[in-house]
């Protein structure tokens, strides 16, 4: 099949790559989408399985720190579009081996740009190279102000280091090489196929067994959330109708502590479960606060809306009773990534005071 498109998605086995990829190969059927994925703990097919027959969709298990297996890969295929995605993502695992964390989000972005540099050989019509990144960039907020897209960097833990790292190497491709490039940082996600050791999925399937919801100093921390299928539809929207040399902000319009967010939560899954209101929530259990914790993220996402017409499509509240009914009949999918190393990860990470 003669196909438009040949687009390489990074990390498409991963919590927002897997929404990603499923929106453009149900979108675009003259695409070819392929997911490149290394498979880590937080890559799962089983995320893909309703577009996996696809004929316009395949698979490559790929680790983006090989050089050589990245050359590989675009020496056999002639990709006209790169949005990468894959990444070391979660700030607690930055901590403890901020190493691997260099080498994904940094060397990684590094091979693939090289890659796209060789194979483009200079004739950049109609290519880009789209590289996802994230509000921890701009390091934290006080009590007011928003995140712009010309916001300084000044990134708190080597996870937000890493892909400022990645960010900067991304928009010195198109200064020096004039590489095709667009970016754009979002805020929190949330929704389905989420690996549980971020906070929604992971409160969810602690109500759901009963056990403690580890919670970081007093829970004070502010973040903004944005469904990650609103996140999809924004990445496939920059990716078309972006300006080259750009960045977009992609956030939720919702500040949310930490702590109320978490009782909102429990209160919707108390309702789901039948069971008293209060049930969830007295299991909150108050922990050491994590290094470095940012005090408060917020997006300023007129830009956007404004070029680009995208705006959220559902508001907070009706999101998450989306995303909570999802893991409430999805709770085979829960059990089998929670088992084996996550379990030792959880309970070296979460230690009561």
């Amino acid at each position: 099949m003669n196909f438009q498109k040949k687009i390489l998605v990074t990390g498409g086995a991963g919590f927002i790559g897997s929404h990603v990829v499923r929106r453009l190969v149900n979108k675009y059927p003259n695409y070819l989408i392929l997911n490149a994925d290394k498979l880590t703990y937080a890559g799962n097919l089983e995320n893909l399985i309703d577009v996996d027959y696809k004929e316009n969709y395949e698979f490559i298990q790929l680790d983006i720190t090989n050089e050589r297996s990245v050359n590989e890969l675009f020496e056999a295929h002639q990709f006209d579009g790169v949005i990468h995605l894959a990444a070391e993502s979660h700030v607690d695992r930055s901590i403890s081996n901020p190493g691997e964390f260099v080498m994904t989000n940094v060397v990684g972005t590094l091979n693939l740009l090289n890659s796209c540099r060789a194979q483009w050989n200079g004739n950049f019509n109609n290519k880009v190279f789209y590289h996802i990144s994230t509000d921890e960039v701009y390091g934290s907020l006080g009590d007011t102000g928003l995140f712009y897209e010309t916001t300084a960097y000044d990134p708190r833990s080597p996870y937000s280091a890493s892909k400022a790292s990645s960010d900067h190497l991304v928009r010195a491709y198109f200064h020096t090489y004039g590489m095709p490039i667009k970016i754009s940082n979002c805020s929190n996600n949330y929704g389905a196929n989420q690996f549980p050791e971020k906070l929604l999925p992971l409160m969810i399937n602690n109500i759901n067994e009963n056990k403690p919801l580890p919670v970081y100093g007093k829970g004070e921390n502010i973040r903004d959330w944005l469904w990650v299928e609103d996140h999809a539809i924004a990445i496939d929207l920059i990716f078309h109708e972006g300006v080259l040399g750009e960045t977009y902000n992609i956030g939720g319009h919702n500040e949310w502590k930490n702590i109320d967010l978490i009782h909102l939560l429990c209160d919707i899954m108390d309702r789901k479960l039948n069971q008293a209101i209060g049930t969830a929530s007295s299991l909150i259990t108050y922990v050491t606060d994590r290094a470095g914790h940012d005090m408060r993220y917020a997006i300023d996402a007129s830009k956007i809306y404004n070029e680009l017409g995208w705006k959220p499509s559902v508001t907070f509240e009706k999101g998450l009773e989306i995303t909570v009914d999802w893991y409430l009949n999805n709770k085979e999918w829960l059990s089998r990534v929670t088992s084996g190393a996550y379990q030792s990860y959880y309970k070296k990470q979460y230690k009561s005071e």
